[in-house]
């Protein structure tokens, strides 16, 4: 009896399950995490597609509009807020409440540091550890270092695979194309807030060939400088299409004289970034970009990259986010607007 007793005090004080973060930093958890905390919204958003039964708590909560894209859980988690390089959490005593047993942060660089978590998180001597991703091809790394680090390898690595093969096929067609478009991200209400061309906010447009009209340095602003333009500016650029982030500005720049000189305009290449349940393009730019990179591949380059989106959004939804698309919601993901230039 004593010596089963002793195995047993063993067990429970046994530290058996080793993570090694994407920083080099070893944590010891007695089991793989079951009560998993992300102060990111996209390192939420991977937590989600991994398994959503880990999440204890989210940073923002989701729209009404996604309702119906997404698990109930999502509705039923409390929303914490951001913790990050400028500063803590809204509210450290309310995650501790929640009782996670990992807290998983998100940085750019592996030489990341603790500096930014909360002192009453040091405290309660909560095991952290470090996803590092400096750009979109970063999240297939990512994807295998949640599948070892939560212990849900295969569905790791089902979702790095597919995201890889992506890549290289929307990299592939860009390769053929003879001619690129330039093009110019719209943000805000008026279209006249837009991100530099080295933006990690604006990176999909690098990737599908540096293709971004706004040549400026966003690095001194953290690397995404929600930078204001002039209409001056946008017709000396004239691009020769328009991406764009808000439906209203969408639905009234055909009819706004400022813009209509502007080739994009008068050629009515002119789109709206889907949205739902989270953003393709970015705000915030999380691993739903891939799905972004077809769209615009797709739009961009119809010959190099001939892709049925309507299939392949169906085909990502089941896959990532578990949900399956009927006609109407695909509709509503896939909107008139998103879809314009294919008429």
């Amino acid at each position: 009896m004593r010596k089963i007793a002793l195995l047993a005090l063993f067990a429970s004080l046994c530290f058996c399950f080793e993570i090694t973060d994407m920083a080099g930093n070893k944590i010891k958890l007695q089991e793989p995490p079951s009560r998993v905390y992300s102060p990111k919204p996209y390192g939420s958003y991977m937590l989600y597609v991994m398994d959503r039964k880990l999440l204890v708590s989210l940073v923002f909560a989701p729209s009404e509009e996604a309702r119906d894209f997404l698990d109930p859980i999502m509705y039923e988690l409390p929303a914490l807020g951001l913790m990050s390089e400028n500063g803590p959490i809204t509210d450290a005593e309310a995650l501790l409440a929640q009782k996670p047993d990992l807290i998983l942060m998100w940085d750019a660089s592996a030489n990341a540091k603790r500096g930014a978590i909360d002192d009453a998180i040091v405290k309660a001597n909560i095991p952290v550890a470090y996803v590092v991703a400096k750009n979109l091809e970063d999240y297939p790394k990512v994807f295998r270092f949640l599948g070892k680090a939560l212990d849900r390898k295969e569905r790791g690595e089902k979702l790095a695979a597919r995201f890889e093969k992506t890549i290289a096929g929307v990299k592939a067609a860009v390769a053929k194309a003879k001619t690129k478009p330039k093009v110019y991200y719209a943000g805000g209400f008026d279209g006249l807030t837009s991100e530099c061309h080295d933006s990690n906010h604006a990176e999909p447009l690098k990737i599908l060939g540096d293709l971004n009209v706004l040549r400026c340095n966003a690095s001194t602003k953290g690397g995404h400088g929600h930078e204001s333009v002039t209409i001056e500016q946008i017709r000396r650029l004239n691009p020769d299409v328009i991406i764009v982030q808000e439906k209203m500005f969408a639905d009234d720049v055909f009819n706004d004289p400022q813009w209509e000189t502007i080739a994009a305009v008068k050629n009515k290449k002119v789109y709206l970034i889907p949205s739902l349940p989270f953003n393709w393009f970015n705000h915030p730019p999380s691993f739903m970009r891939v799905m972004g990179l077809q769209w615009l591949a797709n739009v961009l380059y119809p010959k190099e990259y001939p892709i049925d989106i309507a299939a392949e959004t169906k085909a990502f939804y089941a896959e990532y986010l578990g949900v399956e698309l009927n006609d109407e919601l695909l509709a509503r993901v896939l909107t008139p607007q998103s879809l314009r230039s294919a008429k």
